[in-house]
């Protein structure tokens, strides 16, 4: 595991409003841990997040906490909105709607800002989303993420209006802004001087590129999976990473835009994404997985307060809002899963929590502690363990290593005491185990999926 670089020095914020730093959060969808250039991918072109990342702050393992449903992005906004794991949300939006929200009436990122005298301003896609807590924002605001997503500019009309926005405002407080874009998630269109920034064949595989799962991990035919045929091909994969690729060029100019249009020496930035996505990793192709090119997900800050540095610590998604909270002097509300890693910053400690854990439906749950990770499947009764140190892309499963017994028995402990401190009722152990193959669907049956799923977002 690469050692905490710890190079930040911070200075206590004042605590009147006009005093204190604005905040710009740049929130992207569907966007892995790997790519970003300046963090170790030399065949993405990001000089923006690059710039963001050698004057900031980077945290390596920054985690989507999981999902109770195949759009993994609505539970990850509600959670990093709200401070809390979703297995606490039991809200409703209203309507016809069945599904769980965070509750605008609880403690919340919205409303904690403005407490400390922030004029908040949410801009983002509509769907998936936390619709209950976007309620509290001073302004609020949706893009029709389709429509968005097909520019070939994407991401420009939420910047355009974010710098028409400060531009325009009365600057007597600080200004919060949550703009949460709605790339890279497909469908990706990039403009033509995009697309040619790249190589297609050049672009390299996932090292842990397979044509297909050996397994069926209980999510094998949902809506991303089916962006694909079975087997994923190289080219196939190729084709899409490209698009993706340019995509998160052409966000990142975008970006850059508005971070020439505010003052960088008074305002934190922070940049991350709801997950991150498979892409033909492990024969995948979406983000309904606890592998780490799924749960994982790019954290930088910069600005004033934070300093330089990298830092191994586990952190979710959802220590975001308190960490911002504590960072700029105020006080963290009780009741939140999230934990401010502002101590992580100042040099303070090196770790705020020493295990992570993660959790998609009823059919995945993992748990890391140091650079190994559990990965337990209840609904086939199958167990991986990875050794992430010596194996960061998680290729070889040693689960089956008798010296490795005393490892599982005690990860799969520590997996058993985060149930029930965030409380998860899954059974790691299910009465009668479905077959574990996995048969790809063919010929009519993969047109019948492919026509359920189409246009579906």
């Amino acid at each position: 595991m690469q050692k905490t670089l710890i190079l930040a020095i911070v200075s206590p914020m004042l605590l009147a409003a006009q005093d204190r730093p604005n905040v710009l959060f740049f929130f992207t969808d569907d966007q892995r841990a790997d790519t970003i250039s300046a963090l170790g991918n030399p065949h993405i072109q990001t000089p923006v997040l690059d710039s963001l990342v050698e004057r900031g702050y980077v945290f390596n393992n920054n985690y989507c906490f999981g999902s109770n449903e195949g759009a993994v992005c609505l539970p990850s906004r509600n959670m990093l909105l709200s401070g809390r794991v979703y297995f606490r949300h039991t809200a409703k939006a209203g309507g016809r709607n069945t599904r769980n929200y965070a509750s605008g009436d609880k403690a919340n990122f919205a409303d904690s800002m403005k407490a400390l005298g922030y004029e908040t301003y949410h801009h983002g896609k509509i769907g998936n989303v936390a619709q209950l807590i976007h309620k509290k924002f001073d302004h609020s605001a949706y893009v029709n993420h389709r429509e968005e997503r097909i520019t070939g500019e994407p991401g420009k009309k939420i910047v355009d209006d974010a710098i028409e926005f400060v531009k325009n405002r009365d600057a007597s407080n600080p200004f919060f802004l949550y703009l949460a874009v709605s790339v890279p998630h497909d469908p990706r269109v990039a403009l033509d001087k995009y697309m040619k920034l790249y190589d297609r064949e050049k672009i390299p595989l996932p090292k842990n590129y397979l044509p297909q799962l050996p397994f069926d991990n209980g999510e094998m035919i949902v809506r991303d999976e089916a962006l694909a045929p079975w087997p994923r091909t190289k080219d196939e994969v190729r084709k899409h990473l490209h698009d993706y690729y340019a995509v998160i060029t052409a966000m990142d100019r975008h970006l850059g835009r508005l971070l020439d249009s505010v003052d960088l020496d008074n305002t934190i930035v922070i940049f991350s994404s709801d997950h991150g996505l498979a892409i033909g990793s492990h024969g995948l192709f979406g983000k309904q997985s606890v592998y780490e090119h799924s749960m994982k997900a790019p954290l930088i800050l910069a600005g004033p307060g934070v300093g330089k540095g990298r830092s191994d610590a586990f952190v979710y998604l959802h220590d975001i809002y308190p960490s911002v909270v504590d960072l700029l002097g105020g006080a963290v509300p009780s009741g939140l899963d999230g934990k401010s890693f502002v101590p992580v910053i100042k040099g303070e400690t090196k770790a705020t929590r020493n295990s992570v854990f993660l959790a998609y439906k009823d059919s995945q749950r993992a748990v890391r502690q140091g650079d190994y990770k559990l990965i337990r499947f209840p609904q086939i009764d199958k167990t991986q363990l990875f050794d992430l140190g010596r194996d960061p892309h998680e290729i070889n499963d040693i689960s089956g290593d008798s010296n490795q017994r005393q490892r599982i028995e005690k990860l799969t402990a520590e997996m058993k005491r985060w149930q029930g401190e965030v409380g998860d009722s899954q059974t790691l152990q299910v009465a009668n185990p479905k077959p574990a193959a996995f048969v790809a669907p063919t010929g009519e049956a993969l047109k019948t999926l492919l026509d359920r799923w189409r246009g579906i977002n």
